[in-house]
Formats: structure tokens, C-alpha cells, sequence
């Protein structure tokens, strides 16, 4: 080798040197460890946002432009929708139960948020909505009541679980007979209930509850409009999700953490151990693992998003092996930096998830590294909104691609152009409910 090199000239020798420095470099680090990439080559790949779409979502004209179907003249009872959760679980649950209620002629009762020491959250219905508005944008798709009649009012709801119902479950065959016969039920939605099942006036009594309807209190859009103004602009809303709980529920295995992001993760496992061997590599090429922070600051570089760019993490409490992403993106802020710490440890859950929210559909740009309850809820306010600068990353596409072995500029490229296609045709919004497809 040595022999080989001497034949050759001065500057060949030295290409021959960093090339193979190049490769040890990005062939060295395991594609799901901790420890923050780095990325030596620059190419000419525009940024992401400056890309021309080719497919718009945008809200049903059976929904914005046409009169909601006359009510029926008498009810069927009253339903109480018992919802679970993180705020934006909740707010799902609540969403359906609207359009159940129109499904069954019943007449909807404000919510039960349930009270949940896990996620810090002690708070209503009415603490973070705005009841009068949303009450005032239902009239004519369901009707609302803030208090029951006395007769019913002293009675506990008869509680129908939903939570088993398998298959082709059908909330006229299984919930109706409940609600003739109690005249006052509370229940959870069933996800197995498909929402393209509905008729159209009980989806559109859940489009219009989902995304017209739902505004925050004043109190909340008062905070939120401090906390927007506090951000340098432009800025990017980056929905980032890599906690503890997260990391366990997902049954999947990092390697390359810190030891304290470890123990936490364990001590969250409880029985749900992580999938091993090829189970493993084929759960991940699911895309069912959350990126972590240098993952997410790898896939942003793919997308030739400036690493001087302001970022507003929408994230919640116990976010892991964050200086994987603020290392390289160092202008980053969080609501902790931003609020007083009067304000910010006096918050709940719910109204630190209600702020995120606001700070989102109002970014410049959002990108989520999930697809949870939050990303599309933000993803469908802003396409009404008209802002269309919203990203999912795909965790499928980078399993995929690291366990190809691909690195280095080739990831970079590959990454690049899943995520280009994705934006272009708007794939991966998950807005079919409610919103149609517009060509461009």
C-alpha cells in the first residue's frame, strides 16, 4: 500500500487520505446511538420550505360552504363525554363525542376532563376552552348544555364502556338502546369506531367542534400571544418527542444514552420490555421508534434547515438527551426559558400543552418527530389557517435507510428525498376527515 502510494503525485495521496478519513468518520457511529452526528460535507439542496407543492389539504366544501341539517325537534337524552389523557387525547375524544351525540340525537354536556396526577393536570374543561364561543359554534350541529335538567341532574350518568368494542362496532346498535333507556350516559369513544362510518351531519358536527369551535380561553390566548411574541422570528415550532414514557411505550432500544436517560427509561419499562433480535430491526423499520434529539437534528441538516434557525420546542416535561439537537441548533427555546418562573410552575399539563398548541399553528414553520394527537390538531388548524409549511419526519424512512447502511452524504440524500416527495404531495398530514385534497 505504502509502495502503491509513493508511484502516485502529492495530491492523489492526500485525496486517498481524506476520503478514508471521511468514511471512518461516518461509518464509526451506530445509527441509533446518542452520541450527535457530524456533518463535514455541504451540498447545493435547497431548503425545504422553498419547495412548490403540488397538493394542498384544505376543509371539505360539505362542511364550511353548506348549512348544517336541521335538528331533529326532540332529543334522544343526554350524553357526558369521560375523556383521558394529555390534553390533545382528550381533545380527540371530545371531538368524537360530539359527532356521537349527533349521531344519536343527544344533547352534549360539557366534558369530564379526568383529573390525572401522571400528567401534573388537575384542570377542566372550562379552564382551558372557552365554553360561550364553542357553545355558540355548535349552535345548529348539536345542541350544548351547561347544566342538566333537576330531574337528571342529581343522577350519576350510567357509564357505557366502549373502550372492548371490537371490529364493526357501531354506536346506534350498541350505545343508542343505553342512552333510550338512562336518558343520561357518559362514555369514552372507541378509536375502533371508524369516523367514515358517520353520516355526513355527525362528521360535520365533529369537524366543526374539532377545528372551529375549540378556542382557547382568553386567559390562555392572552399567555400564549406573550410567549409567540417572546420568540425571535421567523421561527420553526418543533414538536419534539423523546421522554421517558415514550421511549418505554415504544419497546424500543437505544444504544449510546447517557446512564441517566437509561435509568428512566427502565424505571418507565414497568412490563413492557424492549423487542430484541429481528424483532427489533423490524419494528423499527416500522417507523415505530421515537427519534431522538441528534436523530431529529440529522434528519433537520438533510433538509437543508439552517442550524442558526430559531426553534421553539413544543415539548413536554422529562425530554431526554436534549443537547443531541441544541448542539448543533443552538438558538432554541423552551416555555421554561421564556415564561416567568412564577408562571410556568404554576401551570398544569393542560395549559402548558394549550400553549404549545397556540405557539404551533401560529409558527412560521412546524415539524413534529411523532404523529400523535398534538401533530394533527396542529397540522389541520394551520391548514385552515393557510399555513402550509407543516412537516412530519418520518422515523420509517430513517430505520430504513441507517439499517441499509447507509451514511454520510448518502443518508443525507436519501432522507432528503423522502421527505421532499412527502411535502410536495402534503403525504402523512392524516387530515381526510374533515379536509379534501386540492391539485395545484
Amino acid at each position: 500500500m505504502i509502495e502503491l502510494m509513493l508511484k502516485k503525485p502529492l495530491h492523489s495521496i492526500v485525496v486517498v487520505l481524506i476520503v478514508s478519513l471521511f468514511l471512518i468518520l461516518f461509518s464509526s457511529s451506530s445509527p441509533f446511538s446518542g452520541t450527535p452526528y457530524s456533518i463535514t460535507s455541504f451540498s447545493d439542496r435547497p431548503e425545504i420550505w422553498s419547495l412548490r407543492r403540488v397538493v394542498e389539504w384544505r376543509p371539505c366544501k360539505w362542511w364550511l360552504q353548506q348549512p348544517p341539517s336541521p335538528l331533529p325537534a326532540h332529543s334522544n337524552g343526554y350524553i357526558r363525554v369521560d375523556c383521558y389523557g394529555g390534553l390533545n387525547q382528550m381533545r380527540r375524544d371530545f371531538c368524537d363525542g360530539v359527532g356521537i351525540a349527533r349521531l344519536l340525537n343527544a344533547t352534549l354536556v360539557l366534558p369530564k376532563f379526568e383529573v390525572a396526577a401522571y400528567w401534573n393536570e388537575s384542570s377542566g374543561f372550562a379552564d382551558v376552552f372557552d365554553v360561550d364561543y364553542f357553545i355558540q359554534e355548535m349552535n345548529g350541529y348539536v345542541k350544548v348544555v351547561k347544566d342538566l335538567p333537576a330531574d337528571i341532574a342529581s343522577k350519576e350518568p350510567f357509564r357505557v364502556d366502549c373502550s372492548k368494542r371490537k371490529g364493526q362496532f357501531d354506536y346506534v346498535e350498541s350505545v343508542l338502546p343505553a342512552l333510550l333507556e338512562h336518558r343520561y350516559i357518559s362514555m369514552t369513544p372507541a378509536m375502533s369506531q371508524r369516523r367514515d362510518r358517520y353520516p355526513l351531519h355527525g362528521k360535520a358536527a365533529l369537524c366543526q367542534a374539532c377545528y372551529t369551535a375549540l378556542r382557547l380561553t382568553n386567559s390562555l390566548e392572552k399567555k400564549g400571544l406573550e410567549l409567540l411574541q417572546a420568540i425571535p422570528k421567523p421561527f420553526l415550532s418543533l414538536h419534539l418527542r423523546f421522554e421517558p414514557d415514550m421511549v418505554a411505550y415504544s419497546q424500543c432500544e437505544y444504544f449510546g444514552l447517557s446512564s441517566t436517560s437509561l435509568k428512566a427509561i427502565e424505571a418507565a419499562r414497568a412490563d413492557r420490555k424492549p423487542w430484541a433480535g429481528e424483532a427489533s430491526r423490524i419494528w423499527r423499520n416500522r417507523g415505530k421508534c421515537p427519534l431522538t434529539p441528534n436523530e431529529t437534528a440529522l434528519i433537520l441538516q438533510a433538509l437543508s434547515v439552517p442550524t442558526n434557525t430559531n426553534i421553539y420546542l413544543a415539548a413536554g416535561d422529562g425530554l431526554m438527551e436534549l443537547e443531541g439537537l441544541t448542539s448543533v441548533y443552538t438558538n432554541a427555546v423552551t416555555k421554561s426559558t421564556l415564561l416567568s418562573d412564577e408562571d410556568f410552575t404554576s401551570m398544569h399539563g393542560n395549559t402548558k400543552a394549550a400553549l404549545d398548541y397556540y405557539v404551533s399553528i401560529n409558527s412560521d414553520y412546524y415539524i413534529a418527530t411523532y404523529f400523535g394527537n398534538m401533530d394533527k390538531m396542529v397540522a389541520a388548524i394551520r391548514a385552515m389557517k393557510g399555513l402550509y409549511k407543516t412537516l412530519f419526519l418520518s422515523r420509517r424512512a430513517f430505520a430504513v435507510f441507517t439499517s441499509q447502511g447507509l451514511r454520510g452524504e448518502r443518508l443525507m440524500e436519501a432522507l432528503w428525498k423522502a421527505h421532499r416527495d412527502d411535502f410536495v404531495m402534503s403525504r402523512g398530514s392524516a387530515l381526510s376527515d374533515c379536509f379534501c385534497e386540492f391539485q395545484l
